[in-house]
């Protein structure tokens, strides 16, 4: 595959059809899956790719069923009539074992086989770090994500960027930054330096959905970027509420990030 880099629209593919159950697993559904690998018909796509994955799974050594979710569906085949239809519930190991079996002259293939070996690696990695060292981890990531936020900000007309990531703040924390220092009794830290990884995670996605957002609708104007920013934080901070109950103003505070290593403070100047 070598070295090749995915663009955003590319990522942003397979991105926008996963999905996040009640446990907060992602997971994927076969039958979405299958166009973007440029499959047009179900019985190919399941006989030639998909049950060859699952030979895959099991010659791993892996539980098919936690990776390979039977489900069947009813849709609709006119008169007022229904049929069931086969679907599967894909982990992203799953769809990783599909891009591998499924055919490599396809660019679509290739492209998946690239995206799910990357994202599996840095799971796989993000396992195997402690507490500590995924906050660092994820705070790099928010580092690198927010210039690129900022960069398509100003692209879309923002030049007031205090109150435009401000406005990602409130939406996210239901609270002006200043309220959410007070409530987590930081003092003048800012509040990524003093999240742990969930909080962190939360933000991160906050500023790449957002990005990605501006992006896709070519948000033209500050004021519209700067709503867009508060609109994404605000469906995080839902989404947080829905699958674990808890809002991210009310995650514990941690010990600031650059007392994990001090090394690494030059990685951690946002753009904030």
């Amino acid at each position: 595959m070598g070295d090749r880099v995915l663009s955003k629209l590319e990522l942003t593919d397979f991105e926008s059809i996963k999905r996040i159950d009640e446990e907060d697993n992602e997971y994927w559904f076969a039958r979405e899956l299958m166009p973007l690998l440029e499959y047009t018909k179900w019985q190919n796509f399941h006989e030639t790719v998909i049950q060859n994955a699952i030979e895959s799974c099991k010659k791993s050594g892996q539980s098919v069923q936690n990776h390979f979710t039977d489900i069947s569906k009813m849709v609709d085949i006119g008169s007022n009539t229904q049929r069931s239809q086969l679907d599967y519930k894909l982990s992203r190991y799953a769809c990783y074992l599909i891009a591998q079996n499924g055919d490599p002259r396809k660019k679509a293939i290739a492209l998946a086989q690239t995206y799910f070996a990357i994202q599996a690696r840095r799971q796989e990695l993000l396992e195997k770090l402690s507490e500590d060292e995924k906050r660092l981890f994820i705070r790099n990531e928010v580092t690198v994500q927010n210039k690129q936020l900022f960069n398509t900000a100003k692209k879309a007309g923002v030049k007031n960027f205090a109150h435009f990531n401000e406005a990602g703040y409130q939406g996210l924390y239901g609270m002006t930054s200043e309220k959410v220092k007070e409530k987590k009794q930081i003092g003048k830290d800012r509040i990524i330096d003093r999240a742990g990884a969930t909080e962190l995670a939360a933000n991160l996605f906050r500023i790449t959905q957002t990005d990605e957002k501006i992006n896709r609708e070519n948000t033209n104007g500050e004021g519209k970027a700067t709503f867009a920013h508060r609109f994404v934080g605000r469906q995080v901070r839902d989404t947080m509420k829905k699958i674990s109950g808890v809002y991210p103003e009310d995650l514990p505070s941690e010990q600031h990030i650059k007392k994990i290593n001090p090394g690494q403070q030059d990685l951690l100047n946002d753009p904030d």
